[in-house]
């Protein structure tokens, strides 16, 4: 199981955060994640793998001026 945002949510062994992601039901532009303290962006999803009992914040990007 890992966290996201604060909700348990199945792990799979070798998931990618490109993964995590393309499972989600969510229409939000994610540049950068945090998993377990350590910041990933976008360019490294498909490498990323998540580890196990990881604990995973979605940042979602913010347009405006």
């Amino acid at each position: 199981m890992i966290s996201l945002n604060d909700e348990k949510i199945p792990w799979q062994e070798g998931m990618t955060v490109a993964d995590l992601l393309s499972g989600l039901n969510d229409a939000h532009n994610y540049a950068v994640i945090r998993v377990n303290g350590k910041y990933v962006s976008r360019p490294n999803f498909d490498a990323y793998k998540i580890p196990d009992e990881a604990e995973i914040f979605l940042i979602p990007m913010v347009v405006g001026g």
